[in-house]
This record gives C-alpha cells, structure tokens and sequence, in this order.
C-alpha cells in the first residue's frame, strides 16, 4: 500500500475565468483539485447586475463564502424555504448536500481576483492588492424557484 500524500500549504491564484453550469464568471481557489482539499471549496464567483446562480448543491463538499462587496440573498433547504441576507465583509458556510441559490441584490460592479503588485503575503488594503480592483457583487431579481440539481459550481 502506497502513503497518502503528507498535507502541505498550498497557494492558488486564480488567473483565468472557468466555464461552469451556473453559467457565471467563476475563478478557481481552493478545492481537490487545486489544493487536495477533501471537503471544502472556496472560489470567487461573480453574480452579474440582476443575475443569480440556479439552485444547485454540492454533494461531496462545504462551501465558504466571503462577500467582497455588496449584498447577497441566499435562499436555502428543502425547496428553497428559507434564506439569509449576507453583506460585504460576511462569512457564509454551505454544508455538503444543502441545496442553495444566491441572488444579487446590491447594483455594484463585478469583483476580479485580486492584482498583485508585488509584496508577497500582504493583506487586502496593503501593498500587495489593489483593492480599488476588487469591486462588488451586483443586483438580482427573484424568479421562480425551480428544483435543485447538482453542480460542481
């Protein structure tokens, strides 16, 4: 029998937009793939002005969420009945299997992953990302509820 590979930190950096189901501008952070994660993922996905994700889950990982800017419904549960409003500097955790749809509700401009200027290891506000290009996430409408099905992202 072979080892497992021994856990390690690992870095990404997001520098191209993925086609996905949802059919939203999505950039790739943390998952098995990128950082053999075996149960969360963490991307940037961006809802456009009046846009909205389609009910989807994620049946073998958590999700968390940090919104950049702006202001997000996110209806959740079975058919959708229940719902939480988060807003620029919340966290949002998704359980593995929970069907979820987030809504825009605020009217900025779309984020984009952090410019790097140069410092390595620097915070947001500091020398290192420009926060003047990270915008924020944008309006949405409510339409009907369909069903849930499962989506990668």
């Amino acid at each position: 029998m072979g080892q497992a590979p021994k856990p390690t930190v690992t870095r990404v950096r997001p520098d191209k937009e993925t086609a996905t189901k949802q059919k939203l501008a999505y950039f790739s952070g943390i998952s098995g793939q990128t950082a053999g994660a075996t149960g969360l993922s963490m991307n940037l996905v961006v809802v456009p002005p009046g846009g909205s994700a389609e009910p989807h889950y994620h049946k073998d990982f958590e999700a968390a969420i940090y919104l950049l800017e702006g202001r997000v419904e996110t209806r959740y549960g079975e058919g959708l009945a229940e719902s939480v409003i988060t807003e620029k500097g919340d966290f949002l955790f998704i359980p593995a299997g929970m069907p979820h749809q987030p809504f825009n509700l605020s009217d900025h401009r779309r984020p984009q992953p952090p410019e790097r200027t140069g410092k390595r290891g620097a915070l947001p506000g500091e020398e290192g990302i420009n926060p003047a290009r990270n915008s924020s996430l944008s309006r949405g409408f409510l339409p009907q509820k369909p069903s849930p099905t499962e989506t990668q992202a």
